[in-house]
């Protein structure tokens, strides 16, 4: 089965984009939030990637 990058539909703060990528490197969500926390242009990234990445479905 092919994975894919997608907004995570249980593990979400703001967006499920963290949760979304802790999804798929599983990795805990605490430690791509913090990634996020000290990257210098972390806010234009996370507004990037909320918006480009799908939603996962509800039901998977």
């Amino acid at each position: 089965m092919q994975r894919t990058l997608r907004k995570s539909a249980t593990d979400r703060s703001i967006a499920g984009v963290c949760g979304g990528i802790a999804e798929y490197v599983n990795i805990s969500s605490l430690g791509i939030r913090l990634l996020f926390v000290f990257l210098p242009a972390n806010f234009l990234i996370y507004i990037l990637l909320a918006n480009l990445m799908k939603d996962k479905p509800h039901y998977l």
